[in-house]
């Protein structure tokens, strides 16, 4: 079969809010081929299946549902001038910056002057958490519920266990009512946040310090048998288990292209600029820090424009893609801190500070950041940090980091 190639200026690979966001800003600041793929049939990413509220607004106006935040992402793309298309799965790479792709037209090998992955993040289902048991009917992730229940108009079961304790079980639980389910607790093996997590939480039981053993049921689900921390073991009966959160960024395509990745995120190593250890290629969204809302997402997009077009200005040449930027690394209980590479000509991270994770609860945590030891920043927050939620570093010390130094560590003590 024939391959047909060309070339645009900027190959935006996922049409999530983060790729369409870069897509749009992008296309109206004058860059004239930004071209989008998107391996679904529909632009929007996972906000399509997310018929909750409160996408794309303050809290106070609600904002909108995903399906329309979606509708009005892919619409400012597409207005400002970039191409949008959809079904065409990126299969790999040609070299550094082209890109085979493959969709109803056939064959297409695609090389641009700049790549912007956006291809966002997934929950780990069942099986790769290693939750023995039987395999029966009625096992989702947030995500596959979601689309279940509102894409397909497919039947859930009665009665739901959640099986997470993020921001996304409260919109799984809230889905499963949509469907007529009972949720009859959320199960998470982390050690309670607050006091009140003791009690009902969104109308169901948290158990925390509670870990998954098995699945029971053969042609349908009927219970999940959990483990308390006191080595007491229970079935719950229901008819459906969703497993939420524990995201993995969808990190194929970078790995398959050399990108490096960041040990903590997982995702692709990146400075506050949005370039990767490849010249050329920016990451941006949830493929880098799996996960923050679509809002913050779409803004990373927006502000991925201005680097994009300075490296279509000077390329690689006079320091345009500079080499051996200093690492940040995180010591536990920190999980990860993005971004992660120190940016050397001036960018600051969005809105001017780090996002962090921490994998267990921490009460007015000291954050320190020192590199070659020299102590460049420490300050307590006023507020705890939980585990699955975001927190913040401010970067006010970037100044007195050394970009030709060692690793800046970062501690929370």
């Amino acid at each position: 079969m024939t391959r047909r190639e060309r070339t645009v200026d900027v190959l935006v690979v996922g049409a999530g809010p983060a790729g369409l966001g870069a897509a749009a800003g992008l296309a109206a600041s004058g860059v004239r081929r930004v071209e989008v793929l998107e391996r679904e049939q529909t632009a929007g990413g996972i906000p399509r299946h997310c018929h909750h509220a409160g996408f794309g607004g303050s809290r106070s106006s609600g904002g909108t549902d995903g399906p329309e935040y979606a509708r009005r992402c892919t619409a400012a793309a597409t207005r400002a001038g970039a191409a949008v298309r959809t079904g065409i799965t990126v299969t790999g790479w040609a070299g550094p910056l082209t890109l085979d792709a493959t969709g109803p037209g056939g064959l297409e090998r695609i090389t641009a002057h700049a790549v912007v992955l956006a291809t966002g993040a997934r929950e780990r289902p069942r099986s790769a958490r290693l939750v023995p048991g039987t395999r029966p009917a009625g096992v989702y992730t947030t995500g596959e519920l979601q689309q279940a229940v509102h894409l397909h108009r497919q039947h859930i079961g009665t009665r739901a266990v959640i099986i997470g304790d993020e921001p996304v079980s409260i919109a799984a639980a809230a889905t499963l009512r949509t469907a007529g389910a009972e949720v009859v607790a959320r199960v998470t093996d982390r050690p309670p946040a607050l006091p009140a997590a003791l009690g009902p939480r969104h109308g169901a039981p948290l158990l925390t310090r509670t870990t998954v053993t098995a699945l029971t049921g053969r042609g349908r689900l009927t219970g999940v048998t959990v483990r308390h921390q006191d080595g007491r073991t229970t079935t719950l009966p229901c008819d459906t288990v969703v497993f939420t959160g524990d995201w993995i960024p969808d990190h194929e395509l970078a790995r398959r292209g050399d990108v490096p990745l960041d040990p903590g995120t997982r995702g692709p190593a990146y400075d506050a600029a949005y370039r990767t250890g490849v010249p050329g290629v920016f990451a941006v969204g949830n493929l880098l820090h799996a996960v923050e809302s679509a809002g913050t997402a779409a803004a990373e997009g927006r502000a991925l424009a201005a680097p994009v077009r300075r490296h279509l200005t000077t390329g690689t040449a006079a320091g345009g893609w500079p080499a051996g930027r200093p690492a940040l690394a995180v010591a536990a209980p920190l999980e990860w801190i993005a971004p992660n590479l120190l940016c050397p000509d001036g960018d600051r991270p969005l809105n001017n500070r780090f996002t962090l994770r921490t994998v267990r609860p921490l009460t007015a945590p000291l954050l320190v950041a020192r590199q070659d030891g020299r102590e460049l920043y420490r300050r307590r927050l006023l507020r705890p940090a939980r585990p699955g939620r975001p927190f913040h570093l401010p970067a006010d010390w970037l100044d007195r980091a050394d970009p030709r130094g060692g690793t800046v560590h970062v501690s929370a003590g």
